[in-house]
């Protein structure tokens, strides 16, 4: 699962009591404590907010939910990403820094600038998304979001920034109509991606009236809070291997599943880092098999348990693999062969 501030949610209370709803119910319904309703920093899981939005709006048949929502959010709203983003030199900085620091808020979506969708070189767009590519945006959180860059870039740019159209990867909500108003710009329907068309001169315009003293003070605050997730993918696997083995979770799947991806791509990242599961699995079992083995009295079968190698046989059988010698013979050993290379880690 992956997380994100509650500030994901400013505005849903008033829109749900304006609609006749039941906005704390609605909450706990969805798996959300109800002081994440008035609190910007609660951590919930994302799909929980995802389930809200999707649920208030077909129960209260109002499927502008989204939209509606949107427009009572700020971008004051991203805390320290804020003031990072509105006080950058130009809006190249300003993406940089709202694709870098966006983890703050939330470690599973993502804003990347990219070519035109209509391969116009004068044209770029400005895309959100899951983090994993296989996940899909449900279409509530899609207008949302859409819409809050939308007006998070006229705080930063000005009303009239450029904005050539906006491309939704699924069915309009509402009317063509509802939306052009709102974005003042034509928007296309079930297209590959959620993407703000804008002139790829955007990129050089410099921002005017920022403070850059105030500008590097948010970013060494947000240097200094980088989860996890954000090293790279074998960095977090391995923490995560190292963190989980002991109760059982070494598999693939259940791996990707705490890192909130899926196998697919969590095997693909790792690929893209020059390794696979398999071979920092390996490692770590070796690692972790090596220190208790030379460092601690714990019996063989509760290391084999630690390792989720299941009996002290097997945990043998990979010692030998590993080092030409069975775990017992690692054990008498002791740290001082590790030391001089009597065996190879």
């Amino acid at each position: 699962m992956a997380y994100i501030r509650s500030a994901g949610l400013r505005g849903v209370r008033r829109v749900v009591t304006e609609l006749g709803g039941d906005p704390d119910g609605l909450a706990r319904r969805c798996g959300l404590p109800t002081a994440a309703l008035d609190d910007d920093e609660i951590l919930v899981e994302d799909i929980a907010i995802a389930l809200l939005l999707e649920t208030a709006a077909a129960e209260l048949d109002c499927p502008d939910l989204g939209l509606r929502v949107a427009q009572l959010q700020d971008l004051d709203m991203l805390g320290p990403v804020a003031v990072a983003v509105k006080n950058a030199r130009s809006v190249t900085q300003a993406l940089e820094m709202t694709s870098k620091y966006l983890f703050f808020h939330s470690r599973s979506i993502e804003i990347t600038v990219v070519k035109d969708p209509g391969g116009d070189d004068d044209v770029l767009g400005v895309r959100f998304g899951y983090r994993d590519p296989g996940q899909e945006i449900p279409p509530q959180s899609v207008d949302l979001v859409l819409l809050f860059l939308h007006r998070a870039m006229q705080t930063v740019l000005g009303h009239d920034y450029g904005l050539l159209s906006v491309e939704l990867p699924n069915e309009l909500s509402v009317a063509e109509e509802r939306y052009e108003a709102l974005f003042g710009a034509p928007v296309a329907a079930c297209t590959p991606g959620a993407v703000l068309r804008v002139p790829s001169a955007l990129l050089g315009r410099p921002i005017p009236g920022g403070d850059q003293a105030l500008q590097q003070l948010a970013a060494q605050y947000l240097d200094q809070h980088v989860p996890a997730d954000q090293r790279g993918f074998v960095d977090h696997t391995r923490a995560v291997l190292q963190q989980s083995l002991e109760t059982g979770t070494s598999s693939l799947a259940e791996v990707a599943g705490l890192l909130a991806v899926s196998p697919r791509t969590l095997q693909r990242e790792l690929a893209g880092e020059g390794t696979t599961f398999v071979a920092l699995r390996d490692e770590v079992r070796r690692e972790t098999a090596l220190r208790l083995l030379t460092t601690t009295e714990i019996p063989l079968y509760q290391i084999a348990s630690a390792l989720d190698l299941g009996d002290a046989t097997t945990f043998s059988q990979y010692a030998r693999r590993w080092w030409g010698r069975t775990a017992r013979q690692v054990r008498l050993g002791g740290a001082r062969a590790a030391r001089v290379g009597e065996w190879s880690t």
